[in-house]
């Protein structure tokens, strides 16, 4: 019988901050450092990534490492392809880390990571096959069928957000138009709560209030807060980005067939503000759907802390 390995380290590495925690096999998280990132170099956010890791080694008996970066992951999970938000190319975070510090690790996707913290320890505990979907800035996903996470031929599966809902549709920052993203995102619901507030700002007041009356500083959290408060305006902009959050779970569920779907990120703060429109709307959509199951649209339960979670777990089973 193999033996238990009891506690592990993950590590999310973002822009400006990396966390890293030490992590036991319940997914509870133990003791955690946080180190800023002065993402100049890859120099730097290497070094970052150290002196978390030795920062907590140094207190506690790990055995592996689990990085989460957002970014492209060869399929041996050893090598950061590319992160856009990074000047990362092509760096072997593998083989840096085990001669940093002598412990062997993986590196994973973010989304991935929080995928496998959720399907593991949150919304989606108990499912065979899930998805998560993080409704944040962009739309990011993560995929796990059969208790196992789907990765590709080249570790590059679960990019939903980049799957084209509309054909020549708006501009999207990969280089197509139409990606689902563009529709059912942190940036999708502040773009258009903006500009309804420079065209009708008679129907945008409650926002404008909030945002002291300038129509650019709007943010996410101000239209989740006015639609809590039941402002109709507010409360239409999230309905519409759950109303495409439900049409592209309906084609997720066509595709892949899962149990349940996971919505995290910044947005799904919102609750059943943005859940109950996408429930609907993938009801309405899914084919056939009088004759066959339906999946459960529910919250991620470990907010920030997924992509941590996951990756550590992630480094207990490679």
């Amino acid at each position: 019988m193999a033996r238990q390995v009891e506690l592990t380290i993950g590590v999310d590495v973002g822009g400006t901050k990396i966390a890293a925690g030490v992590v036991d096999p319940a997914g509870t998280v133990i003791d955690e450092v946080r180190v800023s990132t002065p993402a100049t170099t890859a120099e730097a956010v290497e070094t970052g990534i150290v002196t978390a890791v030795e920062q907590l080694a140094g207190k506690h008996t790990v055995e592996a490492v689990g990085i989460a970066i957002a970014g492209f992951v060869d399929e041996s999970r050893a090598t950061l392809r590319f992160a856009p938000n990074l000047p990362m190319e092509e760096r072997p975070l593998q083989e840096l880390l085990a001669r940093a510090t002598g412990l062997r690790s993986v590196v994973e996707n973010d989304a991935n990571a929080a995928a496998w913290g959720e399907f593991r320890f949150g919304g989606g505990r108990g499912s065979k096959d899930m998805v998560l979907l993080t409704v944040g800035t962009g739309l990011g996903g993560g995929i796990v069928l059969d208790d196992r996470l789907l990765r590709g031929a080249f570790g590059s599966a679960g990019e939903v957000g980049h799957v084209r809902m509309v054909p020549d549709g708006l501009a999207c920052g990969c280089g197509n138009r139409g990606c689902w993203e563009q529709y059912s995102s942190g940036s999708a619901l502040i773009r258009e709560a903006r500009a309804l507030a420079r065209s009708r700002p008679e129907r945008a007041a409650r926002l404008l209030d909030l945002a002291e009356g300038d129509a650019e500083a709007i943010s996410g959290r101000m239209v989740t807060q006015a639609a809590a408060e039941g402002d109709p305006t507010a409360l239409g902009l999230l309905a519409e980005v759950g109303r495409w959050l439900g049409e592209g779970i309906a084609d997720l569920a066509d595709i892949l067939d899962p149990a349940a779907v996971v919505v995290g990120g910044g947005v799904s703060e919102a609750g059943d503000l943005l859940l109950q429109p996408a429930r609907e709307a993938y009801e309405a959509l899914l084919s056939a759907g009088g004759h066959r199951p339906h999946l459960k649209i529910v919250a991620a339960e470990l907010g920030n802390a997924a992509g941590l979670v996951g990756a550590a777990d992630l480094a207990r089973h490679p």
